[in-house]
């Protein structure tokens, strides 16, 4: 789509007040990305689920900024025409602002990514503020927080009591005064994203938040169920199987080699006569 302008940050915001929804997808590489933009995704997130879906780790925190600046720089060169937002791994950010700031620094100059996300809330802002001080656009997560998940207990629902959805809506709220240009909402009840997204002046997109957040954002693996084995997720639609189309077109494969029925006749290239009889000169003079 090369007559495609890319969102920014001042064009979302008119969206959230025209209440014209984002959509968001994570990619990870150069195929998916271009696949992602032909298909006119707004934006494109470069998430450390990578760690999850393509490199085989148990949860996200093994994933580096060498991973991150890798597959950002990937995703960047198969959609030269998307907003691209790219994640901080585990722990990349909770130092001190140089070294949060130098990690910033690899994934947009050496990712070319648009912006970065975080997760976290109050604890981050201090540093959501610094980054965006520094002129890189930031995007929060808050609600349920992968990089957290052995503090929080597990991926469980966030939001579930009026303490819980205070905490949530405190958050929100302080990262949008940190310059945040919009939040994900991730596990959250619907009925309090409902209320941060009329609370906060930027968009928040949602995933496994329900029906009233200004955009969704879903993972690539878990649209195309590109897995094996696949685990159901109740916040995710299937819009298309291609993990068993590509089983079983590996399968049939395998067959047809076994079965010597690939390649045929119409896969192979035919020699000149003076190229056959060069080639079995050759031999037979070899063999004297």
């Amino acid at each position: 789509m090369a007559d495609k302008q890319p969102l920014n940050i001042v064009k979302m915001k008119k969206m959230k007040v025209e209440g014209v929804p984002l959509s968001m997808l994570t990619a990870y590489d150069y195929p998916s990305a271009r696949l992602a933009e032909e298909a006119g995704i707004d934006l494109i997130l470069v998430g450390d689920s990578l760690g999850n879906v393509v490199l085989g780790y148990d949860t996200t925190l093994p994933v580096t900024i060498d991973d991150m600046v890798y597959h950002t720089r990937s995703v960047t060169r198969g959609a030269q025409h998307t907003f691209i937002v790219a994640d901080m791994p585990f722990m990349t950010y909770h130092g001190s602002i140089d070294e949060s700031l130098r990690g910033v620094r690899r994934l947009m100059q050496e990712g070319r990514a648009q912006a970065v996300k975080m997760e976290g809330g109050l604890e981050i802002c201090a540093t959501v503020a610094a980054v965006v001080a520094a002129g890189v656009p930031v995007l929060g997560h808050i609600g349920l927080t992968p990089q957290s998940v052995n503090m929080i207990g597990g991926y469980r629902i966030q939001g579930k009591d009026a303490k819980d959805a205070q905490r949530l809506m405190d958050e929100a709220k302080a990262l949008e005064a940190a310059g945040a240009f919009g939040i994900v909402l991730e596990l959250v009840t619907e009925e309090v994203a409902e209320a941060i997204s009329k609370a906060v002046s930027i968009p928040t997109i949602g995933i496994g938040a329900g029906r009233y957040c200004d955009g969704q954002v879903l993972v690539y693996h878990d649209l195309l169920r590109y897995a094996s084995p696949y685990r159901e997720k109740r916040f995710v639609k299937t819009y298309a199987d291609i993990g068993n189309q590509i089983r079983e077109g590996i399968s049939q494969y395998v067959r047809e080699v076994k079965e010597r029925s690939f390649p045929d006749e119409s896969h192979v290239f035919t020699a000149d006569e003076i190229v056959l009889e060069s080639l079995y000169g050759a031999a037979e003079k070899g063999a004297k």
